[in-house]
């Protein structure tokens, strides 16, 4: 079993001087789930080597205890500070494609013909598409076997609306990821605000915000089989 995950190299909230990139839970969860249940892990990210991490995901108070096993895990620490590049890579050996969010994934995931690409090469052989919080910024590119936006009539979910205006970025980010999923057609649900919930339908695999990360990650692990 092997599984790629596609990472934001965007490090600012769009031009300003406030730091994000990726919400460290929503990577080292679902990365655990799959390093225990014996898959190997690549990492990659956009533009490819030192990948930003917000650093308001790392308050040492509540963090979950996968934060805590990355931080004492040297070789994955350096595998993301190292990370390959999108544009190098294909769907090839992948069973699943994984997109952790954090709000840097607005900016630069939604740009990426190359993402763009693979998510779509690697829904139609099969392989498993997942996502979670601002990670579905990653899937409103991609297409289907048949040309139409790959949420299109499929179950998703993401960061609500609600739950931008109370992070207090509705009004920075390029667009509101849980309007621009339902425009593409997307069967959009969600759960109570910042409350785990995640959905899968088929291949497609997406989940609401970082309290989703360890559903998202169980619910790829049913999906590949």
């Amino acid at each position: 079993m092997k599984v790629l995950f596609v990472l934001t190299s965007h490090a600012r909230v769009g031009e300003t001087d406030r730091p994000t990139g990726v919400w460290i839970e929503e990577l080292t969860t679902p990365y655990y789930a799959f390093i225990d249940a014996g898959a190997e892990v690549d990492l990659a990210s956009i533009a490819g080597g030192e990948v930003p991490l917000d650093p308001g995901s790392m308050a040492e108070a509540d963090r979950p205890k996968s934060v805590s096993r990355f931080l004492a895990d040297s070789l994955t620490v350096e595998k993301l500070r190292h990370s390959l590049k999108l544009d190098d890579l294909g769907p090839g050996s992948y069973d699943a494609i994984f997109l952790p969010g954090g709000h840097g994934t607005m900016w630069d995931l939604p740009m990426s013909s190359a993402l763009a690409d693979l998510l779509s090469a690697a829904f139609a052989s099969g392989k498993v598409v997942a996502a979670v919080c601002h990670g579905p910024a990653g899937l409103v590119s991609a297409r289907d076997g048949a040309g139409s936006p790959l949420v299109a009539g499929r179950k998703v979910s993401a960061f609500t609306n609600s739950e931008e205006e109370a992070a207090g970025l509705a009004e920075s980010v390029p667009f509101l990821l849980e309007t621009r999923l339902r425009d593409l057609g997307a069967l959009y649900e969600s759960g109570p605000d910042f409350q785990p919930h995640a959905v899968r339908d088929g291949n497609l695999v997406t989940g609401q915000n970082p309290a989703s990360s360890a559903r998202v990650a169980e619910l790829v692990l049913e999906a590949i089989g």
